[in-house]
């Protein structure tokens, strides 16, 4: 079976490692990609192809501020991926190392 493009949904953007440290950056509130480019290393060409599958998912939105773009989280599509967690709750105790 073909495996589905990474814009189809939030589970095949996350997939990738460096979507998933977007997010985390993301996640302490509105950055512009400069910032982004610095923080992860990566040429800005790279971090923008990543946004852009972020944002063809939803998971993430861009507005300008004069000569920048700044990029924000937006939680909703990963709703999808914690319903689907939820039934897995249980394991957490499981794989907690003992105090």
């Amino acid at each position: 079976m073909a495996r589905a493009a990474t814009t189809t949904d939030a589970f095949n953007a996350v997939a990738e490692p460096r979507r998933r440290q977007i997010l985390d950056l993301l996640a302490g509130g509105e950055r512009p990609v400069n910032d982004l480019v610095v923080l992860l290393g990566l040429a800005q060409p790279q971090v923008s192809k990543h946004l852009r599958v972020l944002r063809e998912v939803g998971l993430v939105q861009v507005r300008d501020a004069g000569r920048h773009r700044m990029y924000r989280l937006d939680p909703e599509p990963l709703k999808a991926i914690h319903d689907w967690l939820r039934p897995y709750d249980f394991a957490a105790d499981v794989l907690a190392p003992a105090a």
